[in-house]
């Protein structure tokens, strides 16, 4: 890039799709910054080219059209919760950004939802919804000081993208929409998170390794960091997988805040890719109890190993993890759960101070093993919602399995090599009823 230009637009009043998407269209080799001055700019899909910096003044708004067909030019190749299309899209484009401190926003909530699910606290989602972001095969990356308020479903979704700095962000979802994740890593190498705020129903910061419709993966996800974080979550905060078809090799989750939340921290193995050297260091954790629509309740830390095809392909090994310096509370418990002798190994826990504290649902006292097998069986009788909960013959939800001897602060099965050390849970004295006197379970 040897030079650079600005084209400035303002809002008129009217759909501003066409005059958005030439301003991109006209980037050659040069740079070029397309600058949306302080207004609304309503808008349909936009897809991002090379050396274009889409820029949000102060009091700029880019407020998207709350309708699935609007976005039938900007299909994108990983299919997530049946959505083909997001807002905005970029394939194989390098030297792209969006910065400024305008925002977002995207109305999901209410133009994608089909009203309230009270018994199991979310709200019911619309069958097709577009992401927001989603860059495919994409280097030199950078998204700076943005907002993304309200989307109808992964908000930033990021796949086989390589040198992402992500820094400032801020996502402010509606807390019961689901599959509203906030910033999904998939099959990326060298990515940065940081200095970000996500608030959101679904998994917070998530790293997957996504089929895609080829029949081939998003790739490995390799040296990924994510730090100086605050995550509000009503699924898993900081979280791997489920999606696993490839590699995750050497992650860092440090120096986060997570608040209000569900699970904290989860590694979650299904489809045979293996998780192998990650990290969770000075983090602080509050954690509570939710219904059993969302996954998981209470717990500080899941990681749990499980066949989600067992006649095809096991799911992989998770070794080599480390925790360290994790303190805050927890309603709930922690969990290492594997279906196999070893496929969790070489674990060191090392600084670990957490409250223990009763929640007033009770959700807490089971473990949760979702998404199994189940998820996939196509059975439009069955009551529940696909890739959520399904209830089986006795009325329960599937996956949700009871503690041995109740709630212990710290549950392992078929874990090798686990290290405990410098580690209290405070648990209440006396013990609630449902909790087990054993602070630590090992099966």
């Amino acid at each position: 890039m040897i030079a650079s230009r600005d084209i400035c637009i303002t809002p008129d009043g009217i759909e501003a799709t066409t005059r958005i998407q030439a301003a991109i269209d006209s980037a050659t080799h040069q740079k070029l910054r397309v600058v949306l001055a302080p207004g609304r700019h309503i808008c349909g899909g936009l897809t991002l080219r090379s050396n274009v910096e889409l820029h949000l003044d102060e009091g700029a708004e880019l407020v998207f059209i709350p309708d699935y067909a609007a976005y039938e030019k900007t299909r994108v190749g990983v299919i997530a919760e049946e959505s083909d299309r997001a807002m905005i899209t970029g394939k194989g484009a390098q030297h792209i950004a969006i910065t400024g401190t305008g925002r977002i926003s995207c109305d999901g909530s209410r133009a994608f939802s089909l009203g309230g699910d009270d018994a199991m606290g979310t709200l019911i989602p619309a069958e097709k919804r577009p992401r927001v972001l989603v860059l495919e095969d994409c280097q030199h990356v950078a998204l700076t000081e943005i907002t993304v308020l309200d989307s109808p479903m992964w908000t930033l979704h990021f796949v086989g993208c390589s040198d992402v700095s992500l820094r400032g962000i801020r996502v402010d979802n509606n807390r019961q929409m689901p599959n509203t994740d906030g910033i999904v890593v998939d099959g990326c190498q060298n990515l940065v998170v940081s200095d970000s705020e996500i608030r959101t129903a679904d998994d917070g910061i998530v790293l997957k390794t996504s089929a895609t419709a080829e029949g081939g993966t998003a790739g490995e996800c390799r040296d990924i960091r994510v730090t100086g974080c605050t995550i509000e979550s009503r699924s898993c905060a900081l979280k791997i997988g489920t999606e696993s078809h490839d590699n995750f090799r050497d992650i860092s989750f440090e120096d986060c805040d997570i608040v209000q939340s569900n699970r904290g921290l989860g590694i979650f193995s299904r489809d045979g890719g293996v998780v192998e050297n990650v990290r969770f260091a000075r983090i602080k954790l509050d954690c509570h109890e939710t219904p059993d629509g969302f996954w998981g309740s209470g717990e500080a830390l899941t990681i749990n190993v499980i066949d989600r095809r067992p006649d095809s392909r096991p799911a992989g090994a998770v070794r080599g993890v480390e925790i360290s310096e994790i303190s805050g509370h927890m309603q709930g418990a922690i969990n290492l759960f594997a279906e196999r002798a070893g496929d969790i190994s070489d674990v060191l826990v090392d600084g670990l101070s957490l409250k223990q504290r009763p929640g007033t649902l009770g959700t807490a006292q089971s473990y949760d093993l979702r998404p199994t097998a189940a998820d996939l069986e196509a059975d439009p009788d069955a009551e529940g919602r696909a890739n959520a909960w399904r209830k089986g013959a006795d009325g329960r939800v599937i996956g949700l399995v009871e503690y041995p001897g109740g709630m212990p602060a710290i549950f392992a099965r078929n874990v090798a090599g686990l290290d405990l050390q410098n580690w209290q849970v405070s648990r209440p004295d006396p013990l609630p009823d449902g909790w087990n006197s054993e602070a630590l379970v090992t099966l």
